[in-house]
């Protein structure tokens, strides 16, 4: 807010804040395979309220829309593979119609958020009150050694598996799925490797890096099988979406400063909007031993 008798803050166009995201998160820190950077909208176009998401779905569209938003940044590309059509019949395509019809910008910061320095896992950690001792996987180009994929975490004080579980669930934001963990319950934990989103790929460096457990997204059951029984690392496994939605809290405030650097007046807002997919959870009832009968069934 400008001071009394001071100038009114300047209202910037989309390609002035493109370049200040592409400062924060540059696009040639991507990988090969990823789709960043700009999917719609005017570079002379005006800018005064951008909306940070994780996932470009028509409800955080939608949602855009009834803000008033004038740009959407999420983590989640909205076309990661190759398309030859954007019909509103066909859900991504009613997507770019609804945001070119009401002239708001898409922008996405993917696996160049991820590695970035503040990056996804810096958020996650942060959610999860934990001290960052370095990436998991360091990016050479990075002199510091700050910059890279996963980071590698020490607790506040020791808890066991079971607490960590329960810590995670109430820091993350609620889902059907919650927390699974794999592991004793009563190891102790003091330290860890995080990382936002999927995360099964990288258990040959979280085993490298001594941690005691691991807590990353979409652990699928043969890979988590061999880890378990590779190492005593235990492991605990979030939802996707839950992992990823603090980076939206740290990146919203990380174009505040930028605003207030130059004067811009803009205006930032988190969508609370669950897209987790899955959105019901039903608890198995105590293991029966299955018994074998003869004879002819019944």
């Amino acid at each position: 807010m400008s001071q009394p008798g001071g100038n009114l803050p300047s209202v910037p166009v989309l390609s002035e804040v493109l370049t200040a995201l592409d400062a924060l998160w540059p696009p040639e820190r991507a990988e090969g395979w990823d789709a960043v950077g700009t999917v719609c909208g005017d570079p002379d176009a005006e800018v005064r309220r951008v909306l940070f998401a994780v996932d470009p779905v028509q409800e955080i569209v939608d949602e855009a829309v009834t803000l008033g938003a004038d740009l959407l940044v999420t983590h989640h590309p909205l076309y990661l593979r190759g398309t030859t059509t954007v019909a509103a019949a066909t859900f991504k395509g009613k997507v770019v119609h609804t945001l070119i019809k009401h002239d708001i910008a898409l922008h996405v910061a993917h696996t160049n958020a991820d590695t970035a320095d503040p990056g996804v896992s810096d958020a996650l950690a942060g959610a999860l009150d934990l001290r960052i001792t370095g990436p998991l996987v360091p990016d050479p180009s990075d002199p510091a050694g700050r910059r890279g994929l996963g980071r590698i975490c020490e607790l506040a004080h020791p808890m066991t598996l079971a607490e960590l579980a329960a810590h995670a669930a109430e820091r993350l934001p609620a889902t059907a799925q919650g927390i699974r963990a794999a592991g004793d319950p009563d190891r102790e934990i003091r330290t860890l490797a995080v990382s936002g989103g999927s995360g099964d790929s990288l258990f040959d460096d979280v085993r490298a890096a001594g941690v005691d457990a691991f807590l990353t997204a979409d652990l699928r059951h043969h890979p988590a099988s061999e880890a378990t029984q590779k190492s005593p690392l235990a492991l605990l496994d979030a939802a996707h979406w839950a992992t990823e939605w603090p980076w939206c809290e740290q990146a919203a405030a990380q174009l505040d400063a930028v605003s207030e650097r130059h004067d811009w007046g803009l205006r930032t807002h988190v969508s609370r909007t669950v897209t987790d997919p899955w959105t019901a959870h039903a608890a198995s009832t105590p293991p029966v031993t299955p018994t074998h009968t003869t004879g002819a069934p019944r």
